[in-house]
This record gives structure tokens, C-alpha cells and sequence, in this order.
């Protein structure tokens, strides 16, 4: 991997700190973005927030809850769902890099190259089993790579746009099952409010509470989060 054969290069301790400090700052801001965009990326966040995103569409509630609240929500339903990769990757590779570095003899074998190739093992074992094989076929075909023989050997830049374009479906997927019956009350509002001759009524005013009402009483966050964490399980 060539990301981590350049980041191996920093496993001198002396290496990063040589560096210029408005150097130093900036190669910290974009390992920030990267976390970032690493979490939204390889993890569960994508279709977590986006089923949610769905969520507060159909209920027509605009900006209730608010952003922060599903980011929140999104944010730890990921690393409800991440666990037990999370784990994983602090067992077989941070703890032995930091058992490492208390002994300068044990550095070598566990240079910061290593910790990142088990690391990315994890997230890539993880992301295979939620990818598609026709979407990783697609991206095997757009990159010309050769067809690897076993899926651990595909390539990141391949997989990584086939997990998100697989997660999107899904969330999608989900989205449109959780539209039907707000759509359903949608209908079902418009076709009574007509029949009365209320036509300068907007529907929403009166759907709004019936799909607020029939979200509490089955207890709809509940369904919703089990149904998220649900599609993780293999």
C-alpha cells in the first residue's frame, strides 16, 4: 500500500519533529480531514445518516431533530456497528505498536507500516462483506486492474468507491421503504381534505400529526435503530 509505505517513513521519532512547525501544523489538519473523510468513507456512518436523513423527510418535521442531533445519533450508531472491527484493530495492531515502542528491539518488527497494513485489513474485511460484487466488478473494469484472484487482494482505490456506492444503494433502498407508509397518510389526507371540499388546506398541516402519532406509537427511533444496526449483521 503506498499510503502506508509513506507514512512508514515517520517511524523515526525524530522524523516529525525535524519538520517546520507551520509544516507540522498543517500535515496535523489534513490527517484531521482524512480521519474524516475516512469515517464517512470506509465505515457505516454513509448509510446510517442517510436512512435518517430519510427518516426526518417523511415525517415532514423540516428541521426537527435538528442536524447536530442526527449527526450525533449517526455518529454513535457507527461505532455501535464499528465495534467489533474497532476492536479487532486495537487488539492486532495498536496495542502490539504500543508494546513495541517501550522496547527499541521490538521497534523494528512493529514499525507504524505495519500497524496501518493490519489496521486497513480490519476496515477492508469489513467493507468486502458489505460491498456488492457487481459493483466491485464495475470498478475492477473502470480501473483495468487485473481481476484478483481472492477479494483480499483488491485494490483500496477499488474498493473503497464500491463500498460507498453500495452503501447508497442500500440507504436508498431503505429510504424508499420508510417513505410508503408516510406516503400512504399523505394520500390518504389529500383524498379526505378534497372530498370535504378543503381544498386551500394544505395536507401537511393535518399529515404532519397523524405521521408524528403513528411514528410514536410503534415506536419508530426503536425500529429505526434496530433496523440499521440489523443490515450490519452477517
Amino acid at each position: 500500500m503506498d499510503f502506508c509505505f509513506l507514512l512508514g517513513q515517520l517511524d523515526s521519532p525524530d522524523s516529525f519533529g525535524e519538520l517546520a512547525p507551520p509544516l507540522q501544523i498543517a500535515i496535523f489538519l489534513g490527517a484531521m480531514s482524512f480521519a474524516t473523510a475516512a469515517l464517512v468513507s470506509v465505515t457505516a456512518f454513509t448509510r446510517i445518516i442517510i436512512v435518517l436523513s430519510f427518516v426526518r423527510r417523511a415525517l415532514s418535521t423540516q428541521e426537527i431533530p435538528p442536524n447536530q442531533v442526527i449527526m450525533g445519533l449517526s455518529f454513535f450508531l457507527t461505532l455501535f456497528v464499528m465495534a467489533p472491527t474497532f476492536n479487532n484493530i486495537n487488539e492486532n495492531a495498536v496495542q502490539p505498536y504500543l508494546a513495541a515502542q517501550k522496547s527499541e528491539s521490538a521497534q523494528q518488527e512493529w514499525p507504524i507500516s505495519r500497524l496501518l497494513e493490519v489496521a486497513s485489513g480490519e476496515i477492508r474485511a469489513f467493507m468486502i462483506v458489505h460491498t456488492r460484487e457487481s459493483d466491485l466488478q464495475l470498478f475492477v473494469e473502470l480501473s483495468e486492474t487485473p481481476q484478483p484472484s481472492v477479494e483480499s487482494e483488491v485494490p483500496l482505490k477499488v474498493l473503497i468507491p464500491a463500498f460507498i456506492i453500495s452503501e447508497l444503494k442500500t440507504a436508498f433502498i431503505m429510504g424508499f421503504c420508510i417513505y410508503i407508509p408516510f406516503l400512504l397518510i399523505d394520500l390518504v389526507i389529500s383524498t379526505v381534505l378534497m372530498s370535504l371540499g378543503m381544498m386551500m388546506m394544505p395536507p401537511v398541516i393535518v399529515s404532519t400529526p397523524c405521521k408524528l402519532l403513528l411514528f410514536v406509537l410503534v415506536d419508530g427511533w426503536q425500529l429505526i435503530s434496530k433496523a440499521l444496526v440489523g443490515s450490519f449483521i452477517v
